[in-house]
């Protein structure tokens, strides 16, 4: 069926250049009762009514019904992304996707008679990155190429307040900016320059955790729900007015990565729902100013406050601070023990990056020495503040591969370990 619409569409096309120099010409009525209620239907409809009143209306006036699709083809809004890390990419995949939806004769169309045009992305520039530290392009910058769009509308300024930028996105003249995970402050100048404004999908439920690291903060706290907010931007950060939200149950084992990937899914879900709203002006309306005394915020992540000190309690470790789920990716989550040879009596120190954990309910750790680390079934039993301690399940060491608990104690050889004092 696409197929053939679409041929039609090729033959139809044909036709019009044929008839554009009779533009000005009558329109005669049947195409003036056209041109207005037209206005109302999709696109696929409104080709059908040309169709039928072009199989009764005067051939002269098939030129200005013509000039009519023509022009709502033309009209595409004008949107600008940015975004950088990879959850950034699956939004502009998911809204390129959307946009090319197989029932839409029209590219970038989206929703309703909604019509975009992706009019540029912008990024952060190329960094070192993956375990070659080669420069590479941020996965947002990649995934633009491969879909087509040209070098010269992928922006990377260092800081969005450059002026050669900002000259050059203004000449964009956009009507909407999306923004997920961009990483740069925008300024006021940018602000000012799309005239429906600039949306963010912020994954937290604003007013709370304002921030470069509302995720990993959360799961930091050890809080039951969080979920992902789809808010205007303003100068002041993450406190725009909220356009829509989501709210979401944490799973106690979830980490960082995985809940930042799901929380920017319900975004795409989010903005594809609004993208009408906000392109016709009525997002802005309803939008609801937040509660600044409700505001908390969410600092981004030290590497420092990776490591763990087992003084404190298990649950404590692996449900705040430091927080093995809240720092998994990056910075992780790491500790300092000591490496002991009863046949050599050498000891060393080594860093130990702990990924995954659980608190250990055997109260048999009581009983043992403060600092006597052992391992039980298939973990690492670490004993810490309080007679409690943890589970370490899977381990890596620096520049190896995470393993699980059994076969890093295979690789000691039968030396033991201790904490690190």
């Amino acid at each position: 069926m696409k197929k053939d619409i679409e041929t039609t569409m090729k033959k139809f096309e044909t036709r019009v250049s044929k008839m554009e120099s009779k533009e000005n010409e009558d329109d005669g009525n049947e195409f003036t009762a056209f041109r207005s209620s037209s206005r109302m239907l999709s696109p696929s409809a409104m080709l059908r009514r040309f169709f039928i009143l072009s199989a009764t209306a005067p051939s002269r006036s098939s030129a200005a019904a013509a000039s009519q699709i023509r022009s709502f083809r033309s009209h595409k809004k004008r949107v600008v992304f940015l975004g950088s890390p990879q959850v950034s990419a699956s939004v502009l995949d998911h809204l390129l996707n959307a946009s090319a939806a197989p029932d839409s004769l029209f590219e970038y169309k989206l929703t309703g008679l909604d019509v975009i045009q992706i009019a540029a992305v912008v990024t952060q520039p190329p960094s070192r990155r993956d375990r070659g530290r080669k420069v590479m392009p941020s996965p947002v910058s990649e995934l633009a190429q491969d879909r087509g769009l040209p070098s010269d509308l992928i922006f990377t300024p260092l800081k969005a307040n450059e002026e050669s930028f900002l000259s050059s996105f203004a000449l964009l003249e956009p009507e909407l900016c999306i923004t997920a995970a961009y990483g740069n402050i925008l300024p006021t100048k940018f602000l000012k320059i799309p005239t429906m404004g600039t949306v963010n999908i912020h994954p937290s439920l604003l007013p709370l955790y304002r921030g470069a690291a509302p995720v990993q903060r959360a799961l930091q706290d050890g809080v039951r729900e969080t979920g992902v907010s789809l808010a205007y931007t303003v100068r002041q950060l993450d406190a725009g007015p909220v356009v829509s939200h989501e709210k979401i149950e944490i799973d106690s084992d979830i980490k960082a990565p995985e809940l930042l990937k799901l929380l920017f899914a319900k975004g795409c879900d989010l903005l594809t729902r609004e993208l009408p709203s906000l392109l016709d002006g009525t997002a802005m309306a309803r939008a609801v100013a937040q509660d600044e005394s409700k505001a908390t915020f969410a600092p981004k992540i030290n590497p420092e406050e990776s490591w763990l000190s087992f003084d404190q309690e298990a649950r404590i470790l692996h449900n705040k601070v430091p927080h093995v789920r809240a720092f998994a990716g990056w910075p992780g989550t790491r500790s300092k023990l000591s490496l002991f040879d009863d046949v050599s009596g050498e000891m060393n120190d080594v860093d130990l990056k702990v990924v995954t954990t659980r608190v250990c309910g055997d109260g048999d750790v009581l009983s043992r020495r403060r600092d006597e680390i052992f391992f039980e079934k298939d973990s690492l039993v670490i004993p810490c503040g309080n007679g409690t301690a943890l589970e370490v399940v899977e381990v890596q060491l620096p520049g190896k591969s995470v393993v699980g608990a059994a076969a890093f104690r295979n690789g000691l050889r039968g030396r033991k370990l201790k904490i690190f004092r």
